[in-house]
């Protein structure tokens, strides 16, 4: 990581001081363990704050929307994808960004290490393929593998698709790994098992829409949930409000969630809210062909119309 580290900083260096962009867009060491923070850095003396980590998991892009600065931004594979999708929908564009692509192994799951470590974790370290937690007179090693972040082990984008310099080497991507082996999971089960199931994910929400405020694609200036005139929903923990919030958010992410894990990520009572958004990935990958985020030539199937648009849904 220490090599990432370098390199990124260098690049962000160079670039304020040619006065290609006007700031850089990174991360910070967090102050709790496992949470960097976002950090906009416009002069170049202060490129030393920026780090890069397996605790990088915030997507960037949402720091982008409707900005007029030339920005530096650095970008793991999804947060590049993301980028395509907000240039695509005209949101920022092209040529006021300066891409520092950054190939990406996976982030570790915050979540998975604070249920298996018994202790208060006050520092975490990776070391040559392992994550150390560390606490008040304990310690424990996990290998990597075993607590990754869900969506970094099914990602088959680990390096960006856009950038206009990278920080290090690209990753061998993963092939045959089986995305969607959760949601097929889900469709075979029957109408009251479903039920039961979305019953029991959420019933642990508390309305914080920490989901929401992490994701970059929910960028609406007023978000329907918060919406007076019409109110399409109430605000209390009514099971029918709190399944109504999920759904029309995820249908609002069909077709350009990239599956950055920031939602489930940033849950604070670990919801997999991913299903949700995995579903409608899926089904515009076996009826469009469509994988959000790959191309800023193409829009989205739900942005566009063809006369060939397959329609056996519609009864």
């Amino acid at each position: 990581m220490l090599s990432y580290i370098n390199n990124i900083r260098e690049i962000s260096e160079r670039i304020l001081k040619e006065g290609l962009v006007d700031m850089v867009i990174g991360f910070q060491q967090g102050t709790v363990p496992m949470m960097n923070e976002p950090c906009i850095i416009k002069h170049a003396g202060d490129v030393n704050r920026l780090v890069w980590d397996s605790n990088c998991g915030i997507n960037l892009a949402s720091y982008l929307t409707n900005r007029k600065e030339k920005i530096g931004v650095i970008a793991k594979g999804c947060d590049a994808r993301n980028i395509i999708v907000h240039i695509t929908e005209n949101k920022i564009t092209r040529d006021q960004l300066y891409i520092i692509g950054v190939p990406c192994k996976g982030m570790i799951d915050r979540h998975k290490i604070s249920l298996l470590f018994a202790k208060e974790i006050t520092e975490v370290v990776e070391n040559d393929g392992d994550i150390i937690a560390k606490g008040p007179g304990a310690e424990k090693i996990f290998a990597r593998p075993d607590v990754m972040q869900p969506n970094c082990v099914v990602c088959i984008h680990r390096n960006p698709v856009v950038y206009d310099e990278l920080a290090a080497e690209p990753v061998e991507e993963q092939k045959d790994v089986d995305r969607y082996e959760d949601v097929r999971r889900i469709e075979a089960m029957a109408p009251a098992e479903k039920w039961k199931f979305f019953e029991d994910l959420l019933a642990l929400c508390i309305r914080c829409y920490a989901c929401r405020n992490v994701c970059p694609l929910c960028y609406c200036p007023t978000c329907f949930v918060d919406n007076s005139s019409p109110q399409w929903l109430g605000k209390s923990q009514d099971p029918v409000d709190v399944r109504t919030f999920h759904f029309l958010r995820a249908f609002h992410c069909a077709g350009r969630c990239t599956d950055c894990g920031a939602c489930e990520r940033a849950c604070p009572v670990g919801i997999n809210m991913r299903l949700l958004t995995k579903k409608l990935e899926k089904d515009c990958l076996e009826k469009f062909g469509w994988t959000p985020g790959l191309s800023v030539e193409q829009r989205r199937p739900l942005d566009t119309y063809r006369p060939d648009d397959p329609d056996d849904f519609i009864k």
